[in-house]
């Protein structure tokens, strides 16, 4: 059983527990290679607020487009991020955008891992 603190100390919370259930049965090597892809893809929540807060210096949408959501991203730029209501919901719920991002990365992430084959031992 791999720690993901060990990988990944970064992680908190909600978080730290989603990905240390994912990668319980990894071994070490399993652990190590999802940590490093999963690094590179996920999203830190203090990035998608401060990208919240650009949207009232007239870039409204940059967060959704950070979270692969392009609809939405286009949706906030031409309606000055719905008003601004859009905006402020998203600088309260920040955490829980990157989480459903994250979330699915995670999953991704552990599915290539799962399908990657097994280097052989050393030969000494």
């Amino acid at each position: 059983m791999a720690n993901v603190y060990q990988f990944l100390p970064e992680l908190e919370g909600e978080e730290m527990m989603f990905i240390q259930n994912i990668v319980k049965d990894f071994s070490d090597t399993q652990a190590q290679q999802f940590s490093y892809i999963y690094r590179a893809r996920r999203r830190d929540p203090q990035i998608i607020l401060l990208t919240a807060l650009l949207g009232f210096v007239g870039f409204a949408g940059v967060q959704r487009f950070l979270v692969g959501q392009i609809g939405m991203g286009i949706l906030y730029i031409f309606t000055c991020g719905l008003c601004f209501i859009g905006t402020i919901v998203d600088l309260i719920n920040y955490k829980s955008i990157a989480f459903q991002h994250n979330h699915g990365v995670a999953m991704q992430v552990a599915q290539v891992v799962h399908s990657m084959p097994m280097a052989p031992p050393p030969q000494p």
